[in-house]
C-alpha cells in the first residue's frame, strides 16, 4: 500500500516549483517551465493537483507522471479516477470526465493504479524551511498532525481518514472565511483547488491555481520558487512576479 505522504530533502542542485492545477493543459504547464528555464536536470516541479478533466490532453498525464522530476498530490479530480467504478460519474462527467469514460476497461484500470499511488501530502525541506503540499487544505491547524493521521491511517479508522482525505482534497473552507490563522509546524502551505485571478496568501496557506486550466477567460499557470517562494505567473509573454 502506496503511502499517503511523500517527502523530499531538499534539492541541493537545482531549483524545486509548485504549479496550480493542471486540469489536461501539459502543453501550457511545458511552455510556463520554458519561461523560467526549467532544468529537467536538476529542478523538480510539485503539483497541487487535479491533473486531469476539463483539458485536450488529460491523456499525457501518464507521460507526465514517467517524468522523474514531476511529483504530484492527489486533487479531487485525481481521486474521481482512483473511484472509477463506484463514483457518482454524472458529476464527474458535468465536470470534464467525458475523456475517462471514452477509454477501454484495460486503460482505465492502468490509470486508476497509477493515480492511487498519489500521495495525498507532500513535504519539501527547503534552506527556509518545511513546505507543505496538498490539493484543497488542511483541515487541522497543525501539519505535523496531519501527517500524523495520515501516516496511521486515522488510527485504523477507515472513516476518519476518508473523511480527513476529503478534506485535504475538497475543503474552501479557509478560502471562504478568509481564515489567516495559517498552519503551524510548516514554514509554508502550497494550495490549489479554488482559482484566484492571481497567487493569495492567506497567513502561510499559499492559494496558487490562477486558472492555467481556462486561458479561453484569462487564466495563467502560476509557478511558485519553493525555497524563495516567489510566484511567477505567466500572462502571456510577460512573467508577473509576486513575492509569497
Amino acid at each position: 500500500m502506496n503511502s499517503l505522504v511523500k517527502k523530499f530533502s531538499a534539492n541541493t542542485a537545482g531549483r524545486d516549483f509548485a504549479v496550480g492545477d493542471i486540469h489536461g493543459h501539459f502543453t501550457l504547464l511545458q511552455k510556463a517551465l520554458d519561461k523560467v528555464g526549467f532544468d529537467p536536470a536538476c529542478d523538480r516541479l510539485f503539483s497541487v493537483g487535479d491533473l486531469v478533466d476539463r483539458g485536450p490532453e488529460c491523456e499525457l498525464v501518464l507521460e507526465w507522471l514517467a517524468k522523474p522530476w514531476f511529483h504530484p498530490v492527489r486533487g479531487n479530480h485525481d481521486d474521481y479516477v482512483c473511484r472509477h467504478d463506484t463514483c457518482d460519474t454524472g458529476n464527474w462527467l458535468q465536470n470534464g470526465g467525458a475523456w475517462f469514460m471514452s477509454l477501454l476497461d484495460v486503460e482505465r484500470g492502468e490509470y486508476a493504479a497509477q493515480f492511487r499511488e498519489l500521495p495525498i501530502a507532500i513535504e519539501v525541506d527547503t534552506p527556509s524551511g518545511l513546505i507543505g503540499l496538498i490539493h484543497a487544505d488542511c483541515p487541522f491547524p497543525s501539519w505535523s498532525y496531519l501527517i500524523e493521521k495520515l501516516e496511521d491511517g486515522a488510527e485504523g479508522n477507515p472513516g476518519l481518514l476518508r473523511s480527513i482525505k476529503n478534506s485535504c482534497m475538497w475543503s474552501r473552507r479557509r478560502v471562504e472565511l478568509g481564515d489567516e490563522s495559517g498552519v503551524s509546524d510548516v514554514h509554508a502551505l502550497v494550495v490549489g483547488h479554488t482559482p484566484m485571478s492571481s497567487p493569495v496568501a492567506l497567513g502561510n496557506v499559499i492559494h496558487i491555481d490562477t486558472a492555467g486550466w481556462c486561458p479561453q477567460k484569462g487564466g495563467a499557470f502560476t509557478l511558485l520558487n519553493l525555497q524563495s517562494l516567489q510566484a511567477h505567473t505567466m500572462k502571456g509573454a510577460r512573467d508577473e512576479q509576486n513575492q509569497g
